[in-house]
């Protein structure tokens, strides 16, 4: 049982750049696979981003924000973020960190039904 809590995002100009958290409690995230999701309004939710567990240095990414995006993850201090450069207009949503016990290939994409546990979400909204 981990509880996520989202903060960083805000209302931004195309072109800038945010950082998003992810602080959990709880439970050490460090044996979770690490992602963030992403939905829009009348949109499924998305994947964008994913980091193995432990600290093996394995990332994954939606096509769409590879190069522009960046996940990591402090497990001294429970906390995943993910830099966000070169927001595009498409890019607002809320964004959602989510957790997956353990690691297994397909959670590291996207799943399905691969994570147990969601934050509330922060609202990322970009301006054109």
């Amino acid at each position: 049982q981990v509880q996520l809590v989202e903060s960083g995002g805000g209302l931004v100009q195309a072109g800038d750049s945010l950082r998003l958290s992810c602080a959990a409690s709880g439970r050490s995230i460090s044996l979770y696979t690490m992602a963030w999701f992403r939905q829009a309004p009348g949109k499924e939710r998305e994947f964008v981003a994913a980091i193995n567990w432990l600290n093996t240095g394995n990332t994954y990414y939606v096509d769409s924000v590879k190069g522009r995006f960046i996940i990591s993850r402090d497990n001294a201090k429970n906390t995943v973020y993910l830099q966000m450069n070169s927001l595009k207009p498409e890019d607002t949503a809320v964004y959602y960190c989510a957790a997956s016990y353990g690691s297994r290939a397909q959670c590291l994409r996207g799943g399905p039904n691969c994570y147990d546990y969601w934050g509330q979400g922060t609202q990322v909204t970009v301006s054109s």
